[in-house]
C-alpha cells in the first residue's frame, strides 16, 4: 500500500476519468456530500458523507457500467454484455444495458440476496444462477462469451469501470476541497482504485484508506501476500464486498497497492452498528457495504487530521434484514 513508499503512475489516470465524467453525463447523478453533525466527535474532525447510495440503481456501480457502455463500438452493441455480480453491477449493467437496446445477461451465485435478483430481473436483464461464488459465476461468463460472442464487462478489473466509479472521487474532491482523508469500500478494488486515482491525481496530499468486512476480504488478503490470492467467499452482511480480485488481475491490485494507504477490516457487528447509525442518526437506509465507512468511524479505528469524507456506496438491502439489523439482532454468530 502507499503509506511509506513512492506512489507508481496507476494503471488508469485522471485524464481518463475526466473522459469518463463527459461520457457519461446526463446518465448519473451527482451525488450530494453532506456534513455529519451525529460522525464528527467520533473523529475529533468535521466528517461528510458521500450519498452515492442515492444513485439512480441505488449504488456507485451505475459510474462504471456506464462509462463502458458508452465506451463500446457499434459492432460490440449489438452482441450484448455479460457480468458476473454480486448484485449491484448486475443492475446497474442491466439499467445501461436497457437504455441502449441492449442484451445484458447477468450471472450470480446463490450467495446473492433475492431483492437484487429482482431488481436485475425487472430491468429486463437475463439471469444465471451459478455456484457458490463470484469464481462460479466467472466460469459461466467466460464460456458465454466463447459460444456467444458477448462482451465481458467485469465488475472491476478493466479501464473503463475503474475509470467510470472515479468519477465519484472527483466529486468529492470538488465538494470538499480540503479534505485530509477518503474512506472507501473495499472489494473487488474497482471503486477504490478509481476513487483513489481521481482523488490523488488532484488531492496528492489526501489519503484514501479501503474499509472491507473481515469475513473474506480478498483485496486484504491479496495485499498482504504481495499478489492476488483466492479467498473463500463467505456469508456476510455486507454482500456486496464478496468475490475474489481475480488471480489474473491486470488494474485494480497493482492501483490499491500502490494508491491506498490503509485497509480497515471490520467484523458482523461493527458493520450492523454502521447500517443502524446510517438509519437512525442519518436517516439513511444503506446495505452492508455501504455502512462500512461508518462503521470504521464508530469502531473507533480510523484516524484522522482534517475534514473526512465517508463513502456511502449503496442501499440495495432486504429490507427484512435491514429490520434486524436496526432491532439490534447480533450477526457475530450467525454469520460464523
Amino acid at each position: 500500500m502507499a503509506t511509506g513508499r513512492s506512489i507508481m503512475m496507476p494503471s488508469v489516470t485522471l485524464r481518463d476519468i475526466q473522459s469518463a465524467r463527459e461520457r457519461i453525463a446526463g446518465k448519473v447523478e451527482r451525488t450530494p456530500t453532506v456534513p455529519s453533525p451525529s460522525l464528527s466527535p467520533h473523529l475529533g474532525a468535521p466528517v461528510y458523507l458521500k450519498l452515492e447510495h442515492r444513485q439512480i440503481t441505488g449504488s456507485f456501480k451505475l459510474r462504471g457500467a456506464s462509462n463502458a457502455i458508452a465506451s463500446l463500438n457499434a459492432e460490440e452493441k449489438a452482441r450484448g454484455v455479460v457480468a458476473a455480480s454480486t448484485g449491484n453491477h448486475g443492475r446497474a449493467l442491466a439499467h445501461a444495458a436497457k437504455l441502449e437496446g441492449m442484451r445484458a445477461t447477468i450471472c450470480m451465485s446463490r450467495l446473492v440476496p433475492q431483492n437484487k435478483l429482482d431488481e436485475i430481473r425487472w430491468l429486463g436483464a437475463e439471469i444465471r444462477i451459478v455456484g457458490n461464488s463470484q469464481d462460479d459465476a466467472q466460469q459461466e461468463v467466460d464460456r458465454l462469451v466463447a459460444e456467444d460472442g458477448l462482451v465481458m464487462l467485469p465488475p472491476f478489473d478493466h479501464p473503463d469501470i475503474i475509470a467510470g466509479q472515479g468519477t465519484l472521487g472527483l466529486e468529492i474532491i470538488e465538494q470538499i476541497a480540503g479534505a485530509a482523508l477518503v474512506l472507501v469500500p473495499l472489494s473487488g478494488g474497482g471503486l477504490a482504485a478509481g476513487v483513489a486515482a481521481a482523488v490523488k491525481g488532484v488531492s496528492p496530499g489526501t489519503k484514501v484508506i479501503g474499509v472491507s468486512m473481515a469475513r473474506g476480504a480478498a483485496m486484504k488478503a491479496s495485499l498482504d501476500a504481495g499478489h492476488p490470492v483466492l479467498v473463500e467467499e463467505l456469508p456476510t452482511l455486507a454482500d456486496s464486498l464478496g468475490g475474489g480480485v481475480g488471480l489474473d488481475n491486470r488494474l485494480t491490485f497493482s492501483m490499491c497497492r500502490d494508491l491506498l494507504n490503509d485497509v480497515i477490516l471490520l467484523s458482523e457487528d461493527e458493520i450492523a452498528a454502521g447500517i443502524r447509525h446510517a438509519y437512525e442518526q442519518e436517516r439513511e437506509i444503506v446495505e452492508g457495504a455501504g455502512a462500512v465507512c461508518i462503521a470504521a468511524v464508530l469502531a473507533g479505528k480510523v484516524r484522522a487530521s482534517g475534514p473526512t469524507v465517508l463513502i456511502l456506496s449503496g442501499r440495495n438491502i432486504d429490507m427484512t434484514l435491514h429490520r434486524k439489523v436496526v432491532c439490534g439482532e447480533s450477526f457475530e454468530e450467525s454469520a460464523a
